[in-house]
């Protein structure tokens, strides 16, 4: 088990990190989420043991991380960071990178364990390629392979899929968080991607401003957001009077919802002129102002804009 007990952390006079506290249990996968420069790079530096603290305890078990004020050589070796600049050896190929700290004692197990981990991330047939002849997706590709070769109990994975085409992106994170889970290893994903904090995290962190806003499991923060912030993270999201989308309220109270939980009705309480219509695939979202303020919602068709519609609000679905 990982703890993070009040870790406090700053850049020279800026504090990042503002008393952190978490606990990951084995097989365990935490996403953390917040806009850029939250925090949720140096969390997972820290994590790995790249800054030392002043302030603050990391323990694994009952074994006491300690930083590189510590150890010789930074991290842990149960531990493996993939960074957003990969740190791959540019002029080996891609399987002598995956395979650079398996034993060569064992040449028939080293040989499948790579063949293994290259089938995983879908880069069996670049296995003789070098990383500069690599996409940047790619890239990231073979790093998150390399960092899973000497089976870690903990992976700290930071943008992982930023580069990645959405065609490998969709079916490489469910064959990664699910390997993940069959090995019992702990997880921890720093993203902006609304998919890796909801669909395959067993908890989600929001981080503002150095501070947890809060810790829970994904589908309550979705649905019970506790500001305008946390929703907001998720997709697009208004923020509106109760008065103006509750029948009989005279409430100011400012009630949050995403797009989907508003629909076009005749009797809707809440009068909007439509601005500009975006095809989503399967649905419109529909821009449009209330007074001076942005509302979005969902249709099944575009609106002609300046066209001026009511909505009713479905607050459970």
């Amino acid at each position: 088990m990982l703890k993070v007990q009040n870790v406090t952390f700053q850049y020279d006079t800026k504090e990042v990190l503002k008393n952190i506290s978490l606990k990951l249990n084995p097989g365990e996968q935490l996403s953390i989420i917040g806009e850029s420069g939250s925090g949720k790079s140096t969390l997972l530096k820290i994590i790995y043991g790249l800054y030392h603290l002043e302030k603050g305890k990391l323990f694994w078990g009952e074994k006491r991380l300690l930083g590189p004020n510590y150890n010789l050589v930074p991290g842990e070796e149960f531990i493996k960071y993939v960074a957003q600049d990969y740190d791959l050896m540019p002029y080996i190929t891609v399987e002598e990178n995956v395979g650079k700290y398996l034993s060569n004692f064992y040449p028939r197990k080293k040989s499948k364990r790579i063949a293994e981990l290259l089938e995983l991330v879908g880069l069996t047939a670049y296995a003789k390629t070098k990383p500069t002849d690599l996409s940047g997706g790619q890239q990231q590709r073979v790093a998150i392979a390399k960092a899973l070769a000497q089976q870690p109990k903990l992976l700290l994975l930071d943008e992982p899929f930023s580069n990645i085409d959405n065609f490998k992106k969709n079916s490489l994170r469910r064959e990664l968080f699910s390997y993940l889970k069959s090995q019992n290893i702990s997880c921890i994903t720093a993203t902006h991607d609304n998919m890796d904090s909801l669909a395959y995290a067993d908890k989600t962190m929001v981080l503002k401003e150095g501070k947890i806003i809060c810790l829970d499991d994904p589908k309550l923060l979705y649905k019970n957001p506790k500001n305008k912030y946390v929703a907001s993270l998720f997709g697009e999201v208004n923020e509106l009077l109760e008065k103006h989308i509750v029948p009989n309220s005279t409430s100011n109270k400012k009630i949050v919802c995403y797009p989907h939980q508003l629909q076009l009705s005749q009797n809707g309480y809440l009068t909007v002129r439509v601005k500009n219509s975006y095809f989503q695939g399967s649905h419109y979202l529909i821009e449009s102002v209330l007074k001076s303020k942005t509302v979005f919602f969902n249709h099944n068709n575009a609106i002609e804009p300046g066209k001026e519609v009511h909505l009713e609000a479905n607050l459970k679905s």
